[in-house]
């Protein structure tokens, strides 16, 4: 092979090219008042001069809540004072009093983020405190938590900020005002129980008196890749901005039980009054879902105790109906517990933040009547930012829309998420679809690279990608790694960064031999596949305890998964295109050949000709739309039968359907079979998702588990990609090709970001005639097509006018 070890060089490039909770009495700035900063690249090139350190007298591996203060005086303001922070397993940073960023950045432990910012704009000449709030959630902490133990880091940029590198002149206390909630606890980790007679009130402030807290000790030196001759955290530059912050204001109160509660109140016009003895709750709607950290503000109330619950939906018997529906239902889950002290303007927020459409508050009062001054949200998300647009004459699709990108934007943070309120675990099947939406809707690729690399990262022995990571617990999902080798193309495609996209072609290929492997050489197609071969969620394809079945199908055990082996076939023909540009034409050849071989094996011994169809397995137990499909994009099906097969696989409800997820393979068939007129009439689901009360798109069909699943928002790609036409034309998006699909509809007006700036698309449909124009930003050209019409694309404004043949 003629690879070239480009890895290292990759990531610090890669890192360069570019937060979790904060204290219950501390007011959060609305915008940041310090800055993102670029480190020094010396830090990845030696031993840091700070040290890891920690409490005293406390398990490290045990659950705990920590406070670190460091005091130093400065003579003058300096124009910048650069650090660099992490901790294990989360910190947020204040300086004189104020939140400064949050953080690390999720990833494992050979690649443990580290933040820098640039907190000038926050000191002082004379005395200043920097201080730190690290907790380590140990047995509660979410799945996407990996860990090894408490520890907390921070370096000065340079010489003149090694004033505040960690050692053992820091202080710190072990808070024990903190302890897990873990009523209703998921994989996202567990709620918070808060005391606030024991909290160290003012804590981060300059005037708090810390002569009795203890001395931290220290750990270790911090070590970034390369110079140990062991490991612990294997510090790396942050490769993502931070998290957008911005206050959220809660919509509507639905119902209270022993107070009157307004709108004012969330509007932050009034507070309200709860007497001593008393015992009250009431239910917010916040009319859409959202992720944000509940910042409730109160005085008084000493000994009272304050639940806040957190839900996507309110349910009856446990079950859902419209999201909307109050009347005769509870709440269930998450419950964040508080209980103040009597001292005045106490500010209460999780560690984490909350994922809820609805918030119900129960309170019960002692012997000191309570003041509730204030509540609402900080939502939190990646920022991305809105740079592409897509209406029509169709009002329904502009809500798709609207519901879509909310979607997208909930399950984007720190990785991608499958669903925020119940995992927030990245994998790879949803990230490639959520990738997508990002480069479309944003044009923002950072997280995507980041993703792209996290899964590289995560191939073990075995030489397949695990299905989701970062994660504490291992999990492989077989076809989740052939959708890693796609994703890796779409990147190719979208993106001009030829020495990225080669330095994954090492694990292209592990993931390939891994599946070469696994062929059985009497049927030329996979046999017995490890692990869990996930494909969709069907409900012809239920859950097994007993057996790594769910959402696939029994062939992945026995042998024989035409559905799989397809897949293989599908993913060999991206692999072989990155194979070939990047000059590896021998194994090129060498995998067309496999993957031809598979697709001809699938066909001879798994279409039914009577049928029309392929079946699920050799044994031709079932027949479903994803085999189909799969036959479709692998080109099993002769191309000149795929016309017909999609209206068969499209038309035939006896088939196993494709579930939203999966809808995204079926669109992508659509449009290869010449059928996408069609597809604006293909989109009742989405419409019967807004019209049950989502605000955001489901993981499955009713009933569903999560009402927030980042692969259900893939319209967001077809718009533009389908409806607008907007796809590169070739690698890197150097040219671009429109190929406009209204269906139905009579106007369409899309933006699509693109390296060089925003593609336009204004065209309006009169029976056989299209009519507008496309707008190219400087140095893009390409072509379009509208039924065979075809133009020549050039920067600037393009008119057109053209007619069906």
């Amino acid at each position: 092979m003629k690879f070239i070890n480009k890895r290292i060089f990759l990531f610090f490039a890669f890192c360069l090219t570019v937060y979790f909770a904060f204290a219950v009495d501390v007011k959060v700035d609305t915008e940041r008042k310090v800055k993102e900063a670029i480190p020094n690249p010396d830090l990845q090139k030696k031993v840091w001069d700070a040290m890891w350190i920690t409490c005293p007298g406390v398990s490290l591996l045990d659950y705990g809540v920590y406070h670190f203060r460091k005091t130093f005086d400065l003579e003058a303001v300096p124009e910048s004072f650069v650090v660099n922070v992490s901790a294990d397993n989360r910190y947020r940073l204040y300086v004189n009093g104020e939140s400064v960023c949050y953080g690390p950045a999720r990833g494992d432990l050979m690649h443990w983020y580290y933040e820098t910012v640039d907190i000038a704009p926050l000191l002082k000449s004379g005395r200043n405190v920097i201080s730190a709030l690290v907790w380590n959630a140990a047995n509660y902490k979410p799945g996407a938590q990996i860990s090894l133990n408490t520890g907390f880091i921070l370096q000065g940029n340079t010489e003149k900020e090694f004033i505040v590198n960690t050692n053992d002149s820091w202080k710190v206390i072990n808070d024990k005002a903190y302890s897990p909630s873990p009523d209703n606890r998921q994989d996202t980790g567990c709620a918070d129980r808060i005391d606030g007679l024991i909290y160290p009130w003012g804590w981060e402030t300059m005037n708090y008196d810390d002569s009795n807290w203890l001395k931290a000790i220290m750990i270790s030196r911090a070590l970034p890749y390369g110079l140990g001759t062991g490991y612990n955290w294997v510090l790396c530059p942050r490769d993502i901005p931070l998290m957008e912050d911005k206050p959220l204001r809660m919509k509507t109160i639905r119902r209270t039980n022993g107070i009157q509660v307004t709108d004012t109140f969330l509007q932050g016009k009034t507070s309200i009054t709860i007497p001593a003895n008393k015992k009250v709750s009431f239910l917010i709607d916040q009319t859409f879902l959202t992720n944000a950290y509940p910042m409730l503000t109160v005085s008084g109330g000493k000994g009272s105790e304050i639940l806040i619950r957190y839900a996507e939906a309110m349910k009856k018997d446990g079950q859902k109906a419209n999201r909307n529906d109050v009347n005769g239902r509870e709440i269930t889950g998450w419950v964040d517990k508080f209980y103040p002290d009597g001292g005045s303007n106490r500010l209460f927020s999780s560690l984490w933040f909350r994922t809820y459409r609805y918030v119900e508050v129960d309170i019960t009062t002692k012997e000191e009547a309570l003041n509730l001054l204030d509540f609402y949200g900080m939502y939190t998300a990646y920022p991305f930012k809105e740079n592409g647009s897509f209406v029509s004459d169709e009002a329904d699709l502009s809500k798709i829309w609207e519901v879509g990108w909310r979607t997208a934007r909930l399950c984007a943070n720190e990785t991608y998420f499958d669903c925020p309120y119940y995992e927030q675990l990245m994998y790879v099947g949803d990230t490639r679809i959520q990738a997508l939406i990002s480069l479309y809707v944003s044009g923002d690729d950072r997280l995507m690279r980041k993703a792209i690399k996290m899964f590289d990262y995560s191939r073990t022995y075995e030489g397949i990608t695990a299905s989701r990571y970062p994660s504490h617990v291992a999990q492989y999902i077989p076809p989740f790694s052939l959708y890693w080798i796609n994703m890796v193309h779409d990147y190719w495609m979208y993106r001009d960064d030829p020495i990225f996209v080669e330095s994954c072609l090492p694990g292209v290929l592990s993931v390939l031999e891994w599946f070469r492997d696994k062929i059985d050489a009497r049927t030329g197609v996979l046999g017995y596949l490890p692990h869990w071969n996930f494909i969709d969620w069907p409900k012809e394809w239920p859950w097994d305890n007993n057996l790594p079945l769910g959402g696939t199908h029994r062939a992945t055990i026995d042998g024989g998964s035409a559905i799989i082996s397809l897949q293989y076939a599908y993913a060999i023909k991206d692999a072989v295109d990155l194979l070939n540009a990047f000059g590896e034409t021998y194994l090129a050849e060498r995998y067309k050949q496999l993957g031809a071989s598979i697709s001809n094996h699938i066909w001879n011994d798994c279409w039914n000709e009577s049928k029309q169809l392929l079946a699920d397995d050799l044994q031709g137990s079932s027949y479903s739309q994803h085999v189909n499909i799969m036959g479709i994009l692998s080109d099993a099906v002769p191309q000149n039968k795929q016309v017909e097969v999609f209206n068969r696989l499209d038309t035939d409800s006896s088939l196993i359907q494709a579930t939203f997820y999966y809808r995204f393979y079926l669109f992508k068939a659509l449009k290869k079979v010449g059928l996408a007129e069609h597809y604006v009439s293909m989109l009742q689901p989405w419409k019967d998702m807004i019209n049950i009360g989502l605000t955001t798109f489901a993981e499955n069909p009713e009933p569903t588990r999560s009402d927030c699943h980042a692969w259900s928002a893939s319209p967001c790609i077809d718009f533009l990609a389908t409806i607008c036409g907007v796809e590169p034309a070739e690698p890197g998006f150097k040219s671009v090709k429109v190929e406009p699909h209204l269906g139905t509809l009579k106007r369409i007006k899309g933006n699509v970001p693109h390296p060089k700036g925003l593609i336009n698309v204004v065209l309006e449909q009169k029976g056989d005639n299209l009519k507008g124009r496309i707008i190219l930003p400087a140095g893009l050209s390409g072509t379009f097509n509208w039924f065979g019409n075809k133009k020549a694309l050039c920067e600037g404004i393009n008119d057109i006018n053209v007619s069906k043949k």
